[in-house]
């Protein structure tokens, strides 16, 4: 729209500072003349002032100007605490009477902008808003209507903007809110011992006086059976947990509703505890001295978290010497206080090319096969002691070993062989995915061995096998606890680079671990985490054939069958969508596993009340105005007008946008007031009118 605008102003034809003097001697003049008293002053004064005029030369100025029309801004938020309680719906509905009002003011244009979910900051309305204010001239801004429940986290110290800041919020003042806020929650935790989960049980909203009293807390751990706590609100309150096994466990804390809170999001938590083993304790037990002995002992001290206990039998009973044993510079070997007092005290016990010749009494290799049974770990690598008369597998501990020498005296064979992984072991994780492992119809690329015993395998599953497809290692499950049984002393071979090497300090090392029952070894394990709003489910066995499918269970109790994918080493594996915060079940009717969503937004659902304090400072900023919406399917909305720069910009029931008459000039025209042609006769006439005075 174009318009036309006229003004005074001056466009001088010399320099001010020299009018001033001309000024300044001009007013010396006429008061000398007026202090003597002459005729003519004041006409000489009028013809001073005739010529100051001139040269400072007056002009009408006209302009044509095109004016633009200014901005308002809509702040709408999408964020989750706006769409809890009917909020979202409320908030559209007064989008549009917003911009149907907006429509009809005349020289306004209307922008809105949609505040989306913030990640794990929050609601980022401010920041949001600053970037579309980068798009437009602040000159043209009349004002930011912000659509919002108030609970905004990016808001600067100083939240000026230079235009009004109206807040319109969905809700109702007074709202109420129940929340658990945790104030420590250990991610680790070591086995066998028990850690602490702080927190506190908050009402928001409530008066001083009334946030007294206790709730309900229900405390669930990996689907077992739940207990409930009473606390305290608003008061620190500890939950004891203890660390029963490695690997994570997913503890989901509750909170009873209050009548009239907005939402029970907030009232859960959810907290993933990852047990972890303190430092392990293995006993290491060998027979007499050969090649391979230190092998063990190597890779077990190079293990920082192992405390190790070795001995090696260099003199066994039947051996008499004559020799005082006051004279023998040789460690009694401790078998009561090993074996009987404090053998539950080991995490795993290690026998290496050891022969029973009287030093462990069938009492104590009782001992060793319950300690087995009761969760304990055992570990043989046996060389030609076990085909003979000495053999472990003649004696009571024989019920846990998982293969016995087969053909007597030819158990034991001899010959030039590369170790293979078997079916079984290509699924299982102690020996899948081994470098230089034989695979599909490729040979084993790894160095020879020259010894192993021939078994009749009686449990377990074998994983490496010898010539003949004999069993080679051999690992079995007894009661709770777990077996390994290597049946050559030839892997040191692999440690010295013979015949090219082989993967010795890792198949050792994942043996060890896999006793020690480390949660990534497990051969049969179903396994769920939640990793950017998606749900891993990861199942292994050795098993072969297609895998089950699972069944997932949602936090909210919904259930859906989800078939797996088939993947390399015995893994099936599946991905899905898990945005719901909670606690997920996975089952395969076998084994169940947990995987803990947390809030994706933290500090959205931090507090979920409507509510005007953080934006407070804002409004008063900008001279604004806070208005509810309402709680009805039709918002109540104030009337929206326009005001001038400088006026209030709010008022009961209406709120104002600033107008700001920005305009781009397209046109100019000067006329001089007082041009040369009529300068100088009236300079002229009153210099005459002066003299004729002054000549009287």
């Amino acid at each position: 729209m174009n318009r036309t605008a006229a003004g005074l102003d001056l466009a001088p034809i010399l320099p001010w500072w020299l009018l001033a003097g001309l000024a300044v001697l001009a007013l010396l003049a006429t008061g000398l003349a007026l202090w003597r008293g002459a005729q003519g002053a004041w006409w000489r004064a009028a013809a001073f002032c005739a010529v100051l005029l001139a040269l400072a030369n007056p002009r009408l100025r006209e302009e044509t100007r095109e004016t633009r029309p200014d901005i308002a801004l809509v702040m709408v938020d999408d964020s989750e605490s706006a769409r809890v309680t009917g909020r979202a719906p409320r908030i559209a509905a007064a989008r549009e009477a917003v911009a149907q009002r907006l429509a009809r003011l005349p020289e306004l244009e209307t922008r809105f902008v949609t505040v989306p979910e913030g990640g794990t900051q929050g609601t980022r309305l401010w920041s949001a808003m600053e970037a579309a204010l980068a798009e437009l001239p602040r000159a043209r801004l009349a004002g930011v209507l912000a659509l919002t429940d108030g609970q905004v986290h990016d808001v600067p110290a100083d939240p000026a903007l230079g235009a009004p800041f109206h807040l319109l919020l969905a809700g109702r003042p007074g709202e109420v809110d129940r929340r658990i806020r945790l104030l420590e929650a250990p991610g680790f935790g070591i086995v066998g011992r028990s850690v602490e989960v702080r927190l506190v049980v908050e009402d928001l909203g409530t008066p001083p006086g009334q946030a007294a009293g206790a709730a309900r807390l229900t405390i669930r751990r990996d689907g077992q059976p739940p207990r409930v706590e009473s606390v305290v609100l608003g008061r620190e309150h500890s939950v004891t947990v203890p660390i029963e096994r490695g690997g994570p466990s997913v503890l989901e804390l509750s909170v009873e509703a209050r009548p009239g809170e907005v939402s029970e999001i907030n009232n859960r938590a959810v907290v993933t505890i990852n047990g972890v083993r303190d430092r392990l304790r293995v006993l290491l037990v060998s027979g007499e001295p050969h090649a391979g002995e230190r092998t063990w002992r190597r890779l077990l001290k190079a293990d920082p978290n192992v405390d190790l206990v070795h001995f090696t039998i260099l003199r066994p009973p039947e051996k008499d010497d004559l020799t005082p044993l006051n004279e023998l510079a040789l460690i009694a070997f401790p078998v009561r206080e090993l074996f009987q007092v404090k053998l539950r005290d080991f995490d795993l016990v290690v026998f290496d090319r050891f022969a029973n010749r009287g030093l462990l009494p069938p009492l104590y290799l009782r001992n060793i096969g319950d300690y087995v049974r009761g969760g304990g770990a055992l570990l043989m690598s046996v060389g030609p002691e076990f085909a003979g008369p000495t053999s472990l597998a003649a004696t009571p501990l024989a019920q846990v070993i998982p293969a016995r020498p087969s053909g007597g005296a030819q158990a034991l064979a001899e010959g030039a062989f590369r170790p293979s992984v078997t079916e079984a072991g290509a699924r299982h994780p102690v020996t899948e995915g081994l470098p230089l492992a034989n695979h599909d119809a490729e040979p084993a690329r790894w160095g020879q061995w020259y010894r192993w015993l021939r078994t009749e395998a009686r449990a377990g599953t074998t994983v490496m096998s010898a010539p003949g497809a004999a069993p080679l290692l051999v690992l079995d499950r007894v009661g709770e606890g777990r077996v390994a049984l290597l049946l050559s002393d030839h892997i040191w071979l692999w440690s010295r680079g013979h015949d090219g090497g082989g993967p010795q300090a890792e198949l050792l090392r994942r043996i060890a671990h896999w006793l020690m029952r480390e949660p990534e070894l497990e051969e049969e394990d179903l396994a769920a985490r939640i990793e950017g709003g998606t749900l891993h489910i990861l199942r292994r066995s050795v098993e072969a054939g297609p895998p089950p499918d699972v069944t997932v269970t949602a936090p909210d109790g919904t259930a859906s069958r989800q078939p797996l994918r088939p993947d390399q080493g015995g893994r099936a594996v599946r991905q899905m969508a898990a945005t719901m915060p909670g606690v997920w079940q996975v089952t395969d009717g076998t084994r169940t596993a947990f995987a803990a969503a947390a809030a994706a937004n933290p500090p959205e659902i931090a507090d979920l009340r409507a509510d005007e304090a953080r934006l407070h400072a804002a409004v008063l900023a900008g001279g604004g105005g806070t208005r509810w919406l309402g709680t009805g399917a039709v918002p109540v909305l104030p009337d929206i007008r326009r005001v001038s720069a400088g006026r209030d910009a709010a008022g009961p029931g209406w709120i104002g946008l600033r107008r700001n008459q920005d305009h781009t000039v397209t046109g100019v025209s000067a006329t001089p007031l007082l041009p040369p042609w009529a300068a100088l006769p009236l300079v002229l006439g009153l210099l005459l009118l002066a003299w004729r005075r002054e000549g009287r």
